[in-house]
Parts: structure tokens; sequence; C-alpha cells
């Protein structure tokens, strides 16, 4: 029985500890000293199935390649400063802007469009809807306006503006229109590539390694839990041997 009982409590905490890392999460994981200024380092360890890192830091409005070139070129202007429970290898050669999937445009509010609302295929709404948990404008059903929508909420991010920003996927359509996102109303749409002046929001592919992995607060509480209720049975079953032992040796007296 005993056994039985630990090996029950370990499939559980194995069971909550897999949940929870299969959950896309943002996490700072140190800083970039740029321009004399520290910024966040925040990992995002699942945005469309890609391990990427942004850095919390928004680019003066421009257009298109002068965004494109202020991101490929600060690899060499960053000082990392990786907190020493993490490390990073680099799957991109350099800083980018952040990616959409291409496609005919066609504007929607269901998710399924290449424009619109609720779109969460490109990197900025998925950072947008998914991670940081903010509602477009219009709702899937196309109601509007939501209640609480726009940037109720920008989780590690300290310097997102509630302006439209720079992807650096260009539009297959009309070459000289590139995708955009306005993180004011949570609308993907295009602008052209040398007449818009967009904010620029960088990030770059990579893995990040936790050198002493830390137990989520979750996964801590299901095991302190765990180990409670272990503990309170161990003493119910004692309890009831001791009890079982007094009430034979009370009819041994009186036989």
């Amino acid at each position: 029985m005993k056994k039985k009982l630990w090996a029950g409590l370990a499939t559980g905490l194995v069971v909550a500890g897999m949940a929870s890392v299969s959950q896309a999460t943002l996490l700072t994981i140190g800083t970039a000293t740029y321009g004399g200024s520290d910024y966040n380092l925040i990992w995002d360890d699942n945005n469309n199935g890609k391990s990427v890192v942004w850095l919390d830091y928004s680019n003066s409005q421009t257009n298109w390649s002068n965004q494109n070139a202020w991101a490929a070129g600060l690899g060499s202007q960053l000082t990392y400063n990786i907190d020493a429970a993490y490390s990073i290898t680099w799957d991109d050669a350099a800083w980018r802007l952040p990616a959409t999937v291409d496609g005919d445009y066609v504007d929607g509010y269901d998710g399924t469009t290449t424009g619109g609302y609720n779109v969460t295929s490109s990197e900025m709404g998925h950072l947008f809807y998914e991670e940081l948990g903010n509602l477009g404008y219009y709702d899937t059903s196309g109601n509007y306006p939501q209640p609480q929508w726009g940037l109720q909420h920008s989780g590690d991010f300290d310097n997102l503006v509630a302006s439209s920003y720079w992807s650096g996927t260009e539009y297959a359509g009309y070459t000289n229109y590139a995708w955009q996102f306005t993180i004011y109303t949570g609308h993907q749409s295009l602008n052209g590539k040398v007449g818009g002046s967009v904010s620029g929001l960088a990030l770059r592919s990579g893995q990040v390694s936790a050198a002493n992995p830390v137990p989520e607060p979750a996964t801590m509480l299901l095991f302190s839990t765990g180990l409670i209720g272990l503990a309170g049975y161990r003493r119910k079953r004692k309890g009831s041997r001791v009890g079982s032992f007094a009430h034979s040796s009370y009819l041994k007296k009186n036989e």
C-alpha cells in the first residue's frame, strides 16, 4: 500500500510538472545595456513553436528599411547581463524584427485571416494575444468594442507603446508594403515601407537553458500538498493501528 501511495504521488507531480512546462511563459532572464540604460531580456519559450528572446526596448518610429537596419545592428551595441541561472544559445545570427506569416491580405476578426484582429500566427500577434493575454478591439464573433480591449497587460515588458510595430516580413503581393501590428487595437495590417513611420521591437530566436532549475510555485504547492496529505494519511493509519490494539487488549482483559 505504501509503495502504491508514493508511486501515485510521484506520478501526480511529474504530470503537474509536464503540464506547467508545456504552457508558454514569459520570463526575464537578464538585461542588456543599450545606449547607457538596461533593458529586460524576456524569454518567450513558445511563440508559434519557437523559443525567442525579446529586447524590451521600443525604437523610435521610422520607415521599414531603417527599422530592419536598427534591429540587425543591435548585436554590436548590446552588453548582455544574463542571470547566472541561465544561458542562451542563439539560433538567429542577429537580432531582427518580428516575423509574420505572409499571404494575400484578407482583413477579418475570427483569427483565421492574414490581417485584422485575433491573428496569432505572427510573432507580434502571438505575443499580444497569447503571452500577454490582451484583447483586440473586435472579438472573434465581430462584436466591438470588447471590454478591456487594447494593451491592458504588458507582463515583463516596461517599454511597449500603444502604437504600431513593423514586422520584418515583406508583403509578397506588393513589395512596396510590409506587415505591421498595431498594439493599440490588436490589429494586423500592411503599411508602405518607404512612407510608413512605425516603431520597432527586436527579438532573436534562441534556446535558453537553466543551470539550476527552480520548481515553479504551482509545482511546489502540489508537492507540499502531497506531503501534507501523506503525513495525514500516515497519522490516520497509525491511529487506526493504536485503536485496534487498544480494542484487542480490552477484549482480552474482559474475556
